[in-house]
């Protein structure tokens, strides 16, 4: 254990570990309000909530760093089955929870099998495209977990997450893309694809009926929000007021007005409103450096790694952190419609917050497999 300890990626390391304590502290400033108002719970509920989050990760992170990737990419069979297991089970027994069946409750908090489905999803990949290095030829090969990664797509969109069904979408086809494919092969496929997208979209369109709900409709509509403040528009608009009351240096530490119930939930899809609220917008550009710094190091593990299966793991895992940063803040910005993606390091959530620190303990056990290899080299 000690020479894993040794050989982590440290900077990575300490940037990921003051990114988690701030977020911990905003997710405190921004959710105390809101935990007594409206759950009639202690100001600290979703603090300790959050705190317990890290703690449980801390162990994982512990554990997980003992194992070799490809134990990971193994032990990850399973992880698909069972998590496709869990979003069925979802569908026909789950209970309704934010307009969406997103989530098991177990009473103290709620797992959310869709973002571990991610993470999954990527581990999966790199070992299977791993294993089948020399079938790449043979479309049947190519195609499975695209195949594997439509079923679950298509689970979670009926829940309906369309946010995350979006991002999970996104790292399948990014990682299918960054797989050495005969070209000829990955053009006929995409072809395939995207035929296969065009019919879907005929079918659904001609029967009359959509995949999509009213209120994911309605989120179409997400350009000049404060014209519709009394209605659709209100969440970015409040997010801009919010900014704005913020300006350079902000209003203080635990002085937001926007979380007294404008914002209905400022410590998820908003936080890095009442981030710039409170601490300036200085504070919200070295956040989004912090955030740059962090994809850079896991970009530069991934070109050190010796084996694809670490390369395509962490790029996989710089994809996953990037299309969550854009999409929670082209929506805060109202840029693009919100779809409830949160941010991270920041956002509170016990699911997504353990799939960040898996997807980063495996980054960090990528880089200890290349340094050991480059320590027996010598």
């Amino acid at each position: 254990m000690k020479k894993n300890l040794q050989n982590l990626d440290k900077p990575l390391l300490i940037v990921s570990v003051l990114l988690f304590i701030f977020g911990l502290i905003m997710v405190f400033s921004s959710s105390n309000v809101t935990a007594f108002m409206s759950y009639n719970a202690s100001p600290y509920n979703f603090f300790f909530k959050q705190f317990l989050f890290l703690i449980i990760g801390l162990l994982v992170f512990f554990i997980m760093l003992r194992f070799n990737t490809k134990l990971y990419g193994m032990v990850s069979w399973l992880g698909v089955i069972a998590v496709s297991s869990l979003l069925v089970i979802l569908l026909i027994v789950g209970q309704v929870k934010n307009q969406a069946v997103s989530w098991f409750d177990l009473g103290f908090f709620s797992i959310q099998p869709s973002e571990f489905a991610k993470v999954i999803m990527i581990v999966w990949m790199a070992r299977y495209y791993e294993v089948n290095a020399k079938k790449l030829d043979r479309y049947g090969t190519v195609l499975f977990p695209l195949l594997i990664g439509g079923l679950i797509a298509f689970l979670i969109i009926f829940q309906p997450d369309l946010g995350t069904a979006i991002i999970f979408s996104l790292i399948v086809f990014g990682i299918f893309m960054s797989i050495p494919i005969n070209k000829e092969v990955k053009r006929k496929i995409f072809m395939l694809l995207f035929g296969v997208v065009i019919i879907v979209v005929l079918m659904v369109t001609n029967s009359g009926k959509t995949i999509i709900y009213e209120r994911q409709l309605e989120r179409l509509n997400f350009t000049h929000p404060c014209e519709r403040l009394l209605d659709e528009g209100s969440q970015v608009c409040n997010a801009y007021i919010a900014i704005n009351n913020g300006g350079l240096t902000g209003v203080g530490l635990g002085n937001s007005t926007q979380k007294y119930l404008y914002l209905p939930e400022p410590y998820t899809d908003f936080i890095f409103a009442i981030i710039v609220e409170e601490l300036g917008l200085i504070v919200g550009i070295l956040l989004l450096l912090a955030y740059i710094f962090v994809l850079y190091r896991i970009i530069v593990i991934a070109r050190q790694s010796y084996t694809n299966r670490g390369a395509v793991i962490c790029y996989g895992v710089a994809l996953y952190i990037f299309l969550h940063i854009a999409i929670n803040l082209l929506g805060l910005f109202g840029l693009m419609p919100m779809t409830g993606v949160p941010l991270p390091f920041m956002s509170y959530g016990g699911s997504y917050t353990l799939s960040l620190i898996v997807a980063l303990t495996m980054v960090q056990r990528v880089n200890i497999e290349t340094k050991l290899r480059n320590n027996l080299k010598k």
